[in-house]
């Protein structure tokens, strides 16, 4: 059988036009001498279409698009993603369903067996599972149908596994019509599982997965065919959409994992977050593009690269906004990447509107005034430790400023409401011109509150809160390899809020190789402090700190903008912990009880 996988970029809720585009990509494929289309999972509502499956009319809408897709089989069989009614089990009556079209009718429908609760999914929120899984008949040949989460029954696991009772059933191909989000190295990951799931049930599996940003979930596409003996035969590109026939009885040469031309990690997460931001805008339709704030700093750099990447140079504007503790050359430094870019730049000068908030409000913003909460670093400080050892670092809290060469000292209230006057000029300019404010807060920044709230977290995306600064780092690096973007020296300089005289990043914290080595065993890995493997360099005190402030800074990443998913844990969507708790996660295995903040 000649099949093609479509891997086509839908919008959510766009029922018409992806209707449209099947229906393209099905004229394309039987023009190139297809028999069967292959699209993604719910191709025809998006995915995931969350809540606007309980809208009164969305199903029924979309249902009457499917029909309206019909007369296209005519030509080529199709295989799409969509909903249906089904008999109603646990509470509900939709089913998240595969379904084939031949002739100009629906010939065979198959529910998805097992529907995800973990991560970024909810699907038992909106559908009923499948009873059985049934062979459809194609032309003679008997094949199976299978949706996303079917095909990682080993993985996660599940009693029952699909793709191995299709095989015992005697079905010649195992469609997986999936919507499977990505996160960095992500597409090699599914590639070996279902070449495994191959291997071990003889079948060959066609893979057809979505492509295109949906909110903070970006799909790679990657879509792939693997033989009965789990060879990999045929790959499609990431982060675009793209067709690929495949001869099932004439199949190319085996293509080794090793030779599949997929990106590194910083090329990747370049290309996801690209086509994260560039989706956003384009879906929503979003004139006339972003404006970001220019520090000088390597976050907001980045960001403004990628910005231009997405929507070209002419739809970025980058603002400079100079304030009291700004050094010359990190206004410098934003004014080469914006040439370096060639995006529009603009000079907001912060110092008035500072000296104006020091003068109206002295109590509160007097030079001497020590605040009682750090909003910077966290809500409640945590105790200074002195070093234990040469070399170990255990401070994690706000320093006092370095009295060298200072006339007073900058209170927190000081320096927060600098960042706030900065959010609010970005905010301004947004609703004066239409533009979405891009945040440029990292991940590691996120996670321990290192960030002011409606300051440096205003804004539509938070396109880095899903990226360590060590990547951060290696993102910059990746943006100069064909000539310089970011100027050397944003990278090369320590880093630094400059919201106090000679202020630097590691005044107030661990290094950052330190603090995201502890951060991601905590969150990718799931560990409490007492689990964690200090790295070189922390003590165990350190590691606890850390976790908490984790932990007591959840309030603020509530509030903060939609974060670009680059990782199996990210804020907002894979990552879901109460803000009010009062598990620190420090007990020792085999301590009884808990204790209480």
């Amino acid at each position: 059988m000649r099949i093609a996988l479509a891997q086509i970029n839908p919008t959510v809720g766009d029922l018409a036009g992806n209707r449209r585009l099947v229906e393209e990509y099905a004229a394309k494929a039987a023009a190139a001498g297809a028999q069967l289309a292959v699209f993604p999972e719910l191709a025809l509502t998006g995915y995931p279409p969350l809540d606007l499956l309980e809208r009164r009319g969305f199903v029924e809408d979309q249902l009457r698009e499917l029909e309206a897709l019909a007369p296209a089989s005519q030509r080529i069989a199709i295989a799409v993603g969509a909903v249906l009614p089904a008999e109603r089990r646990g509470g509900k009556s939709l089913a998240n369903a595969a379904v084939l079209l031949a002739g100009g009718a629906r010939i065979a429908a198959q529910a998805k067996t097992h529907l995800p609760t973990y991560d970024v999914f909810d699907e038992k929120r909106h559908f009923a599972p499948a009873s059985a899984c049934t062979p459809a008949v194609l032309g003679g040949v008997a094949l199976g149908l299978t949706i996303c989460e079917d095909g990682w029954a080993q993985q996660v696991p599940y009693e029952v596994d699909p793709t191995g009772e299709l095989a015992r059933s005697g079905v010649a191909l195992v469609l997986n019509l999936s919507a499977s989000p990505w996160h960095v190295g992500k597409p090699r990951a599914r590639r070996e599982l279902f070449a495994a799931l191959a291997r071990r049930h003889g079948v060959p599996i066609a893979f057809c997965n979505q492509v295109g940003g949906n909110d903070e979930l970006t799909f790679d596409g990657g879509s792939f065919f693997v033989d009965a003996r789990g060879e990999l035969r045929a790959v499609l590109p990431l982060f675009e959409p793209a067709l690929e026939l495949i001869d099932t009885g004439a199949l190319s040469p085996a293509i080794a994992e090793a030779a599949v031309d997929e990106p590194v990690a910083a090329a990747q997460l370049e290309a996801g977050l690209v086509l994260g931001i560039r989706d956003y805008f384009r879906k929503q339709s979003l004139p006339p593009g972003a404006v970001i704030g220019l520090s000088g700093g390597v976050d907001s750099a980045v960001t403004a690269h990628l910005a231009a990447l997405a929507l070209g140079a002419d739809r970025v504007l980058g603002v400079l906004m100079p304030g009291p503790f700004s050094s010359d050359h990190s206004v410098a430094d934003a004014a080469a990447l914006a040439r370096n870019l060639g995006i529009e730049t603009r000079t907001v000068d912060i110092r008035p509107i500072y000296e104006r908030y020091l003068e109206s409000l002295p109590s509160v913003f007097g030079p001497a005034h020590e605040a009682r909460h750090d909003d910077r670093s966290a809500e409640a400080r945590f105790p200074r430790s002195e070093p234990k050892a040469s070399g170990e670092v255990t401070k994690l809290a706000r320093s006092e400023p370095k009295a060298s060469g200072e006339i007073h000292k900058v209170g927190l209230a000081q320096q927060n409401i600098q960042s706030r006057i900065r959010g609010a000029t970005l905010m301004a300019i947004s609703n004066a011109e239409n533009r979405l404010v891009l945040a440029t807060g990292n991940k590691s920044e996120l996670s321990i509150g290192y960030c002011t709230l409606y300051g440096d977290t205003v804004g539509g995306i938070a396109v880095l809160g899903d990226v360590y600064k060590r990547d951060v780092y290696a993102l910059a690096r990746h943006a100069n390899r064909h000539g310089e973007r970011i100027p050397a020296h944003t990278i090369d300089k320590p880093p630094s809020a400059e919201l106090a005289p000679n202020q630097r990043d590691e005044d107030d914290l661990p290094p950052y190789a330190i603090l995201d080595a502890v951060l991601e065993q905590a969150i990718e890995g799931g560990r409490n402090a007492e689990s964690i493997e200090p790295p070189p360099g922390a003590t165990r005190e350190l590691v606890r700190q850390i976790v908490r402030r984790l932990d007591r800074n959840e309030y603020k990443r509530r509030q903060s903008p939609l974060v670009l998913r680059t990782s199996p844990k990210a804020f907002g969507s894979g990552r879901r912990l109460p803000i009010v708790h009062r598990y620190d996660g420090e007990l020792r295995a085999g301590s009884p009880g808990m204790t209480a903040r």
